[in-house]
């Protein structure tokens, strides 16, 4: 086997083994971007710990396959960068929605949520959502309410109390 096929297989293994890792997966068509565009989206990537690379589609195609992830080789077709993050599910798709926002020519194509390929609109929901923090934020808030409300209901009962007995 020649030297090339070898260094393919190598690179749809690897490829195959982030399809499978990645809690989730965003595909980009960057046609459009220049070269300082593109550096700083890879640079707001790197700093959230998501791995942004460029690999030939007939490679990708074939990782796909083998991961069971056919239904993304739709859209495999042209220039691609795909974003891999391993930790944080929303992180590649909030920070490509906020970049395509102010950068029209970037343009999500699809993404692969937890396993599951996912549509642009899908990967758009996914980015609106608020972060982590801000969820466990609300989530308390909502636990406090009762008990805040009990100890102004006790507060008030005490000062109702101390008015009649003066």
């Amino acid at each position: 086997m020649s030297k090339a096929i070898e260094n393919k297989q190598v690179q749809v293994q690897e490829i195959t083994e982030k399809f499978q890792n990645a809690s989730s997966v965003v595909v980009v068509d960057y046609r459009g971007l220049n070269v300082a565009q593109v550096t700083e989206l890879r640079k707001q990537l790197r700093e959230a710990g998501v791995e942004f690379k460029v690999y030939k589609n007939t490679l990708t195609r074939r990782a796909a396959e083998a991961a069971g992830l056919e239904g993304i080789n739709d859209v495999l077709v042209g220039p691609n960068a795909i974003a891999f993050s391993n930790e944080d599910v929303v992180a590649p798709a909030k920070i490509i929605n906020e970049f395509a926002k102010k950068n029209e020519a970037l343009e999500i194509k699809a993404g692969i949520i937890e396993g599951t390929i996912s549509s642009v609109e899908d990967v758009k929901a996914l980015a609106e959502l608020p972060s982590r923090e801000g969820l466990l934020s609300m989530l308390l808030s909502v636990l406090q309410a009762p008990v805040r409300n009990f100890a102004l209901a006790t507060k008030a009962v005490a000062e109702q109390k101390e008015e009649q007995g003066a």
